[in-house]
């Protein structure tokens, strides 16, 4: 095992990998932005260092300064987290060229799956289902063909997108050209490409992910699976395990097309295989090879640390993960700094907090009161993790700590998710990707 990793994140996710460290005695290097110099994962981490200005071109997305950071400090291993340079192959592989040990999947499974036309063929190469699409298309003339033969609406994604940008849904062809130029530029402007492809559109289809662990020499596990349906702008806030109202018979499927995916890859590592569900039908989306926002919730229902996965799995341990069952049920809520009503992003200092805590209540954040929410990143302040036997006391526990949790200062989502846990569909279980959508409209 490493005895010190340096942590190439900040916030919540940095703290929260540097408590696994701590209790299996390695040591932690932190790295900050010079507006994380007084943030709480630098203060908790064995060591730290400045990387750079706020910006995270300049800091957190700096390879040079954070491999500089590593080598000063003698680490042996990198943990990205998630988002910033997770998922880039580049950087995994300049890791490896420094002889740092990369906690992730190898550069070339990160490559191919980081390309979501790539990921999609090497689907349908091992008889994963996919939705009716494309490859790459290259204009319009190509994107007229590809519609008419797969029917409408159609989606255009970006091919190595994600977070909902470069997604444009097409419901009649006059529309297509110019929905897909938009597309492209904001493509271009978020992930240097812009490649795009096309597959026909599930208007209202649950958003379904299992959670696997691979170490090479070793069949991938399934640890279950998380329903991530509740997204506005295509982007998760709410995450639940397991999920409520689909059969057994079919989540056992989808966990299988998920673990055929991975060993077809001699996947080392952690990760996320998502689909959508329709009309008891399942579909393939991607792979997000990292660790993801929602992950406590895979943990809170099967007992194991993710985080020590990663570690042991990039140290050559073999892991023994057979007989593990999910019990009860577990709900996450994304705390942000955003108005409640618009989901406009809000900054500012906060002069007042209080965590909720008890039985089945888990908060992972790095916010207290004197921190000032900076501009320069994600709007992510807290995950308010719950779990209790059932689904229905899940939410009532949910709802229970959302009334004891207070950040005075910026606003935030806390209110919403007070009336939105009361929504008919969503405690009835009736839900799906348009469900969040549906309750801001009313």
């Amino acid at each position: 095992m490493f005895s010190k990793v340096l942590v190439a994140n900040r916030g919540e996710i940095a703290l929260r990998i540097i408590r696994t460290l701590r209790e299996w005695d390695i040591a932690s290097v932190a790295v900050y932005s010079e507006a994380d110099a007084d943030a709480v994962h630098v203060r908790f981490a064995d060591e730290a260092v400045c990387i750079g200005p706020a910006q995270s071109q300049k800091s957190y997305l700096n390879m040079a300064s954070i491999i500089s950071a590593a080598e000063i400090t003698s680490a042996e291993a990198i943990h990205p987290g998630y988002g910033f340079l997770s998922e880039s192959p580049a950087f995994a592989e300049l890791c490896k060229q420094c002889n740092l040990t990369w906690i992730g999947p190898e550069p070339e499974t990160m490559r191919l799956l980081g390309d979501k036309v790539s990921a999609r063929n090497h689907a349908i190469s091992v008889g994963v289902p996919v939705l009716p699409g494309s490859g790459a298309i290259q204009g319009i003339d190509e994107l007229h063909e590809v519609i008419e033969k797969i029917g409408l609406p159609a989606i255009i994604k970006a091919s190595g997108g994600g977070g909902g940008r470069g997604m444009k849904v097409v419901n009649d062809l006059a529309s297509a050209e110019s929905l897909f130029q938009a597309a492209s530029r904001e493509a271009s402007s978020s992930f240097q490409s812009a490649d795009m492809f096309v597959e026909r559109y599930c208007p209202s289809p649950r958003h379904i992910e299992v959670q696997i662990v691979g170490a090479k020499g070793q069949p991938c596990v399934s640890l279950g699976v998380r329903d991530c349906s509740i997204q506005r702008r295509h982007q998760k806030i709410l995450e639940e395990s397991p999920p409520v109202g689909v059969p057994p018979k079919l989540l056992k499927e989808v966990e299988n097309a998920a673990t055929t995916l991975c060993d077809s890859l001699d996947y080392d590592g952690i990760g996320t295989v998502e689909f959508l569900l329709q009309d008891g039908e399942f579909f393939f989306i991607e792979v997000n090879p990292r660790l993801q926002v929602e992950h406590p919730v895979t943990e809170a229902v099967t007992g194991i640390d993710l985080v020590e996965c990663q570690l042991r799995i990039a140290a050559g341990e073999k892991l023994d993960l057979t007989g593990v069952q999910a019990r009860g049920y577990s709900i996450e809520l994304r705390i942000n700094a955003e108005d409640s009503i618009k989901f406009a992003p809000s900054c500012g200092e906060v002069t007042g907090m209080n965590v909720p805590g008890g039985i089945g209540v888990r908060v992972d954040t790095h916010v207290h009161v004197g921190y000032v929410v900076p501009p320069y990143y994600d709007s992510l302040l807290a995950k308010l993790i719950v779990t209790d036997r059932t689904r229905e006391a899940a939410i009532a526990r949910a709802k229970r700590a959302l009334k004891e949790f207070v950040i005075e200062g910026p606003k935030t989502n806390i209110d919403f998710f007070r009336a939105f846990l009361s929504h008919p569909p969503y405690v009835e279980g009736d839900f799906n990707t348009r469900t969040l959508m549906d309750f801001l409209e009313k």
